[in-house]
C-alpha cells in the first residue's frame, strides 16, 4: 500500500514504466494475499476449518487468477527491462505512460479469463466422501484428489492448461532476458555492463524465486512437501517482492522521503 501511494502520489515516479507497472504489481500482491490469508487466519483463531461449496470456488478462482496475473506481469516487466537496455535511446517513445497502463490491463484481463478455464472443471467434480481437503486453503490439486467421479479428463485440462500458461510466460520473460544478456555482454566497459545488468536484479530475483516455486509444485509427489511450498509462493514471497524492489531503489527511497516531509509539514 505504501508503494502504490507513493508512487501515485509522487508526479515523476507515476510516468515512469518501471513505477507503474511496479503499483500495479503491489496492489496485485495485497490481493493474492487477501485470497487465502484471511480465511487461513481465521481458521486458526476459532479452530473451524471449514468453507462452503461456493466460497471454496470462489477461492480457487481469485487464487489462479491473481497467479497467473502475476505470471503475465512479469513478462510484462522483463519486456520492459529489455527495452531500457536494448534500445534506451527508443526507451521513452516505446513505452509511454498510457501504452504501459494498457499492458497493465491486459495482464489483469488475461490472468482473471485464465483462470476461469481452471474454475469451470473443478465446479464439475462430485465429492461423495469426506469432504476433507487436506490443505491449507482451496487448491485445484487437493479438490481432485478427494472428488470420487473420474477425474482424468480434468486433470489432463487441469495440468495442461497450467503449464501451458505457466511454460508460455516463462518463455517471454526468457527471451527478454536472453537478448538484454545479449546486450550486456556487448558493452565495452565493466562498469557498464553492472550497472546495466544492476537495473534487472530485482525482477530476475522474483522471477526465479516465483516460477522456481511453481515448476518444484507442479512437479512433485509429496503432500506435505505441497503444504510447505504453497506457504512459500502463497505468502512469503508477495511478503518479500515489494521489498526485493525497493530496499535499494535511490528513487523510490527520494520520493519517500519528500512525501514523508511533506506529510510532517502538513501534521505540525
Amino acid at each position: 500500500m505504501l508503494i502504490v501511494g507513493i508512487v501515485t502520489l509522487d508526479c515523476t515516479l507515476k510516468k515512469i514504466p518501471m513505477y507503474i507497472f511496479l503499483s500495479h504489481f503491489s496492489f496485485l500482491e495485497i490481493w493474492y494475499i487477501t485470497s487465502t490469508v484471511p480465511k487461513m487466519l481465521v481458521d486458526i483463531m476459532t479452530d473451524n476449518n471449514t468453507i462452503s461449496y461456493n466460497g471454496c470456488l470462489t477461492q480457487v478462482y481469485f487464487f489462479y487468477a491473481l497467479g497467473f496475473t502475476e505470471l503475465f506481469f512479469l513478462s510484462v516487466m522483463a519486456y520492459d527491462r529489455y527495452l531500457a537496455i536494448c534500445h534506451p535511446l527508443r526507451y521513452n517513445t516505446l513505452t509511454t505512460p498510457n501504452l504501459c497502463q494498457q499492458m497493465a490491463l491486459w495482464s489483469w484481463i488475461c490472468g482473471f479469463l485464465s483462470s476461469l478455464l481452471l474454475v469451470i472443471p473443478s465446479s464439475k467434480l462430485l465429492f461423495c466422501g469426506p469432504r476433507i481437503i487436506n490443505h491449507f486453503f482451496c487448491d485445484s490439486i487437493p479438490l481432485l484428489n478427494i472428488s470420487c467421479n473420474q477425474t482424468l479428463p480434468t486433470d489432463v485440462i487441469y495440468y495442461a492448461f497450467a503449464w501451458i500458461i505457466i511454460l508460455y510466460s516463462l518463455l517471454l520473460t526468457s527471451m527478454s532476458y536472453v537478448q538484454i544478456m545479449r546486450a550486456v555482454y556487448c558493452l565495452p566497459s565493466q562498469l557498464g555492463r553492472s550497472k546495466a545488468f544492476s537495473t534487472c536484479v530485482s525482477h530476475l530475483t522474483v522471477v526465479l524465486t516465483f516460477y522456481g516455486t511453481i515448476i518444484f509444485m507442479y512437479i512433485r509427489s509429496s503432500t506435505k512437501v505441497d503444504k510447505v511450498v504453497s506457504i512459500f509462493y502463497a505468502v512469503v514471497i508477495p511478503l518479500i517482492n515489494p521489498l526485493v524492489y525497493t530496499l535499494r531503489n535511490r528513487d523510490f527511497h527520494a520520493a519517500l522521503k519528500k512525501n514523508l516531509s511533506i506529510s510532517i509539514i502538513f501534521c505540525n
